[in-house]
């Protein structure tokens, strides 16, 4: 059994049941890699705390923000509880170092990893709800995800950069933004897209992304900053 003591001091939360947190890392690769491992990977922990931890997020936002309608607080909650973020913030807290995966995707640190550690996460969730309840699970996500509320909300990063981009030029300048790949390189598992935005012949700002679609999402957003069209 891996040896959780030091991610254990570092979150502070000492797991009752050491086989709940260990299911919680691992990967269904790893299974089909070493299939007389005693425990099973860690997808139904990740049903479970994905769950929960929408429930916590939707209830802390549904509190903090009374003003906000239902599509504004969809909007809000999707651009904290995705897996860019959630990856990221598995990162900061050592996860990735606890991993139990296939040799295959031990290699792998692109985009495939960010949705294991996001995963990771959640299924953490999942195994510290069953190991100590909903008040620990709560505290652990108030002090890991939530903090980033208040960026998203004052950068507006929880709005659609593409429909506001495409709003905005259509109100000040009349024209209806188009993308184009510039640049485009890695292999297929972990591809690279550069993305310009256009208003007509004009190149106003470009995004960087694993896929074309986030690509194009940074390049929207940083069109709306270079037009200061965020306020």
């Amino acid at each position: 059994m891996i040896d959780f003591s030091n991610f254990e001091k570092k979150t502070k939360i000492t797991f009752k049941d050491k086989k709940l947190l260990e299911q919680a890392f691992i990967h269904r690769s790893y299974i089909n890699e070493n299939p007389g491992t005693r425990l099973s990977h860690n997808e139904r922990l990740e049903f479970l705390g994905d769950a929960i931890l929408e429930l916590i997020v939707t209830d802390f936002l549904y509190k903090k923000y009374p003003s906000y309608t239902e599509g504004e607080l969809t909007a809000l909650r999707s651009a904290l509880v995705n897996a860019v973020i959630i990856s990221e913030i598995a990162s900061n807290i050592g996860m990735n170092e606890y991993l139990l995966l296939s040799k295959g995707e031990a290699k792998d640190n692109g985009k495939a990893r960010s949705y294991i550690l996001a995963n990771t996460y959640e299924a953490y969730i999942g195994a510290l709800y069953l190991d100590q309840g909903i008040e620990v699970v709560g505290k652990f996500v108030h002090k890991t995800i939530l903090p980033k509320t208040e960026e998203i909300v004052s950068k507006k990063l929880w709005r659609d950069a593409k429909s506001l981009v495409q709003e905005k030029a259509q109100e000040f300048v009349n024209f209806t933004p188009a993308y184009k790949v510039l640049h485009e390189s890695g292999p297929d598992h972990d591809k690279h897209f550069t993305i310009g935005i256009y208003f007509g012949s004009n190149m106003i700002a470009e995004g960087k992304g694993q896929s074309k679609q986030e690509a194009e999402q940074k390049a929207a957003e940083a069109a709306l900053k270079v037009k200061n069209w965020l306020d």
